[in-house]
């Protein structure tokens, strides 16, 4: 209850607006929302989202639904969360914590032998890096063909074609860093 108060004080002060104004907005009084904002009292669901909207948030930014990557980074192997499988065979791992703010995905793509990067890489405005953990793999970047053995990394402007085969003999397991919107 107290981080809510806190992140309501922040985003109003963000907003330069008093917290008279606010209880104004509200519908409650200014010693009302000191208390809310001070975690002596908590608002009802109708009142936080009145909170909310005057101060042009969500209840779920303000409860802090999307604090999980500040609050716990880690994830163990164990852990990582499954996303799909492509047409060929290729698995997709989320390898962090689903957040708005980031700024980059971070992915391992496991890919079966015989399977390719369908449906995963795209091209689109940004950036990637690929790093290669284990098998092979032959990327195609526009014209130019490349084998990747384990420990061999890429990166590359993704406006560009790019497509990866595993042309190995074993499954292979790359490391997939990506700006935010080409994995889905």
């Amino acid at each position: 209850m107290k981080r809510l108060g806190e992140r309501i004080r922040r985003k109003r002060e963000s907003l330069q607006m008093q917290l008279s104004e606010l209880a104004k907005r509200v519908g409650v009084t200014p010693s009302a929302m000191s208390q809310i904002e001070n975690a002596k009292a908590f608002p009802s669901i109708i009142t936080l989202k009145s909170i909310a909207e005057s101060l042009h948030t969500t209840v779920g930014e303000l409860i802090g639904e999307n604090e999980t990557l500040n609050n716990n980074p880690l994830i163990r192997s164990n852990d990582k969360k499954f996303v799909r499988t492509n047409g060929s065979g290729t698995e997709q791992y989320l390898l962090s914590h689903h957040d708005q703010l980031k700024q980059m995905e971070t992915y391992m793509l496991v890919f079966a032998v015989g399977a390719d990067s369908a449906e995963f890489f795209q091209e689109h405005p940004g950036q990637e890096f690929c790093y290669l953990l284990k098998g092979e793999l032959t990327v195609t970047l526009d014209d130019g063909t490349y084998k990747m053995l384990p420990g061999d990394s890429l990166y590359y402007n993704t406006a560009r074609f790019h497509h990866a085969v595993n042309t190995g003999k074993e499954s292979a397991e790359m490391l997939w860093i990506t700006t935010p919107g080409s994995s889905t």
